[in-house]
């Protein structure tokens, strides 16, 4: 297993890429904390990997808040005695609307949320990574975060600031066999996307080749496993880096 006695924080682990990387860490042998605003759905996540035979904790917590996020990462240490791998997940899609048009206290939330939530996020695990001799961030960025994308001024400034974030951490705890890599994915069949596209089962071949080159969504499960990847000792030469997996959108 790749993630054996390894100790897993993932956020906004309660649906979606983060539920998929919780339970596919779980299998891969590691020790889970499921965080999420929707302790309910934190719970859901945390009892699936009980049920199928693994050791999880479900927190509830507001990435933006500092509090919650320094207290979600002691009761992860507290509970299972340290901390190996950090996913900083959690992410909101936010109001779309032109640059101008866009309100203010909502451009505030989607950074506070993607971007702020994934600096304290690092800023209270790192010191528990460099006193375990090493370990592995993983953010969750997006391809917005390399394109334009009409409407969406905030997500892409945030996704943005994730990539560059990734990459100074990285240069930062080097040393401290620290390894912060991110993720960019494209669409993917999360409640998110399904918000702003709608479902795949109503896209017309058209649509869906806009996207993806290869003409279809991507599965949570797709982005679970190159988290794995990441979080595992696979990824031991690979630090610094925005991992692309959007099936070809960025290639066209």
């Amino acid at each position: 297993m790749r993630l054996e006695n390894k100790i897993a924080l993932i956020t906004g682990a309660g649906s979606g890429m983060g539920r998929a990387a919780a339970l596919l860490f779980a299998k891969e042998g590691a020790r889970v904390a499921v965080i999420d605003i929707n302790e309910s759905s934190a719970a859901e996540t945390a009892k699936a990997i009980e049920s199928a035979g693994g050791k999880s904790v479900a927190v509830g917590a507001d990435v933006s808040d500092a509090e919650d996020t320094r207290s979600m990462v002691s009761a992860t240490v507290k509970k299972f005695g340290g901390l190996d791998v950090v996913y900083n997940n959690a992410g909101i899609e936010g109001r779309g609307a032109k640059l101008a048009d866009m309100p203010e206290d909502a451009f505030d939330q989607v950074i506070a949320i993607n971007l702020r939530g994934v600096f304290l996020g690092m800023k209270y695990s790192l010191p528990h990574l460099v006193e375990r001799g090493g370990g592995s961030i993983v953010n969750t960025a997006s391809i917005a975060g390399m394109v334009a994308v009409r409407g969406s001024a905030a997500y892409c400034a945030s996704k943005a600031g994730v990539i560059a974030m990734t990459r100074v951490a990285a240069l930062e705890y080097a040393r401290h066999n620290v390894r912060v890599n991110c993720i960019c994915p494209g669409a993917i069949a999360t409640p998110m996307v399904k918000r702003i596209m709608g479902d795949e089962t109503e896209m017309d071949a058209h649509a869906l080749s806009r996207i993806s080159a290869l003409g279809r969504i991507g599965q949570p499960e797709e982005i679970a496993r190159m988290a794995l990847f990441l979080a595992s000792d696979e990824a031991s030469f690979a630090t610094g880096a925005p991992f692309v997996v959007d099936g070809g959108w960025t290639i066209r």
